[in-house]
């Protein structure tokens, strides 16, 4: 069978195309780790390859021959939550499980069974001495989804692994990795008497926090081209430059893209067929539009408060980096929704285009607008007919839909996004920057004016710069002037529009909507329009 990228579950070579995990993780480190008789946490977020890293690290260990090296999904025991002792229960069950298939032991199966009856508050303490004294070899624990408990079962976990810490390594394992999308010291422990217990004082035997990086641009590379070597399809090379821009190595978008293309593309699963720049855009719109499970759960998490204070200050790029707690920012980065380097920015393309869209989504499927109203004979954008009719658009919902919204303080951005997807959607496309501390939003549409020839044809190319009016009218004016003729000059476009919102309570309408249509700097003409 001809194999696959892998979208769902951890990656099996022989079926999956793949990078080597034991590439992706520093090996030297973590044995050098294992020997110190160090308990660590390795870290990533949701769908970035922990599982097969980790899989693949336990068979290169047992081959080795130096530990008995097991890994354990305790995910499960997440369901009961608060109830301890049943979720316990099934955590040391989980783990003698996991025994039984990947060390073919199942001496703990058989035993874990009496330790929960005759010390059930200590059971996993217990269970885990019991498997290292019986081993022949050192023990090594691999503890997957730890920060998916909640409560008092993931203080009751941390804690029993507290105790049996000073007995490694001839009682206890001689070394645990705890495993999940947060570092221990991002737990917040929410007990059933409220109080809040952080992962560091429950868990303070931790020597290190390792982190799972994305791919890097190579990689992604090298694992695309990995079908072309096993197939002979090719890629049009221009796709890899998006991808990355797409993606920046986050495995999941890197493989879901690639099976979007290769498989759900039903006329390029014809091997002879090369894979277009056109076939890219289309699959990287369906992978959007399909918000498929990863997406879910990235938009999910916009909810969490932590989370509303970054992305909110991205999205409006109102504030300084020094307004956000650091613990905050650094909470986000782990989840994967944001990047630190070279600057505070969230993470990808992809993730950029999906945010907004999803914040706004109940509201761009309300606007009663249509695209073939805003398009000339010659199938261009009529841009000041769409802008005029967003003025009024603007007038007749902001105060009540912004209040709507989770994030008020990027609540014009977001309105016009979803009025511009409206409108977009299906025919062209929507690029968006956002820039902490810039107080602007860029938006860069890109329209083909020919159905048949698509983007290989005539582009109309337009770029918007969005401002909310903090200082004087004028000085904003004349800032807006020079960042949209610059944003502009990079894109190469074909217009440019300055949109300024006026959110200052107490001034009337007639006085926030304006335009002005022709206001140049150097040769480029640009349209200054008020909100």
């Amino acid at each position: 069978m001809e194999k696959f990228f892998n979208n769902a579950g951890p990656s099996v070579p022989s079926k999956h195309y793949t990078i080597d995990p034991l590439q992706r993780i520093d090996v030297d480190n973590i044995e050098a780790l294992i020997a110190q008789e160090r308990y660590f946490v390795l870290h990533a977020p949701r769908q970035t390859g922990k599982t097969t890293c980790l899989l693949e690290l336990m068979f290169h260990l047992n081959k080795q021959g130096k530990y008995q090296t097991l890994y354990a999904n305790i995910e499960a025991a997440q369901a009961l939550r608060g109830d301890v002792k049943n979720a316990m229960n099934n955590i040391c069950h989980a783990i003698a499980h996991h025994a039984s298939i990947y060390l073919n032991n199942t001496q703990l199966q058989d035993k874990v069974g009496d330790l929960l009856t005759t010390n059930a508050s200590g059971s996993l303490t217990s269970l885990l001495t019991y498997w290292t004294q019986v081993s022949d070899k050192p023990t090594v624990l691999f503890l997957d989804e730890v920060d998916a408990l909640v409560g008092d079962t993931l203080i009751s976990l941390l804690r029993q692994i507290r105790a049996g810490y000073a007995q490694r390594p001839t009682a206890f394992p001689q070394a645990i990795i705890l495993c999940g999308v947060r570092d221990v010291r991002d737990y917040r422990i929410h007990t059933q008497h409220q109080e809040i217990i952080t992962g560091g004082s429950a868990f303070n035997i931790k020597a290190e926090s390792l982190r799972l990086d994305n791919l890097t641009e190579s990689e992604v590379r090298n694992l695309w081209l990995q079908h072309t070597g096993e197939t002979g399809q090719t890629f049009d090379d221009n796709i890899f430059v998006q991808l990355w821009e797409d993606t920046h190595g986050q495995p999941w978008l890197v493989n879901a893209l690639a099976y979007e293309l290769t498989w759900h593309n039903k006329r390029l699963r014809d091997r002879n067929v090369p894979i277009t720049l056109e076939d890219y855009w289309q699959a990287k719109e369906n992978l959007i539009q399909s918000r498929a499970t990863h997406l879910d759960q990235l938009t999910d998490k916009l909810k969490e408060a932590r989370v509303h204070s970054v992305i909110s200050a991205l999205l409006s790029g109102k504030v300084t980096g020094d307004t956000i707690p650091t613990d905050d920012v650094q909470y986000v980065i782990d989840l994967g929704l944001i990047e630190s380097r070279p600057q505070l920015r969230i993470s990808n393309r992809i993730y950029q285009e999906v945010i907004p869209r999803e914040l706004t989504w109940t509201r761009q499927i309300t606007i009663a607008h249509e695209q073939s109203w805003y398009l000339t004979p010659q199938r261009h954008i009529d841009m000041p007919k769409l802008l005029s009719a967003f003025q009024q658009f603007f007038r007749e919902n902001a105060d009540a839909w912004i209040e709507r919204f989770d994030y008020k303080e990027a609540g014009p951005q977001l309105l016009l996004q979803a009025f511009l997807q409206r409108i977009i959607n299906g025919g062209g496309r929507i690029n968006r920057e956002y820039g902490l501390g810039r107080k602007r939003t860029d938006l860069f549409i890109e329209w083909p004016i020919s159905e048949e020839d698509g983007y290989y044809g005539a582009v109309q190319r337009i770029v918007f710069e969005l401002k909310i009016l903090y200082q004087s009218l004028e000085s904003t004016v004349v800032d807006g002037l020079k960042q949209t003729a610059a944003y502009a000059e990079q894109c190469g476009a074909d217009e440019a529009h300055l949109l300024i919102f006026d959110r200052r309570p107490g001034i009337a309408w007639d006085d926030k909507i304006w335009q002005d249509p022709a206001r140049h700097v150097g040769q480029r003409s640009i349209s200054v329009w008020g909100m």
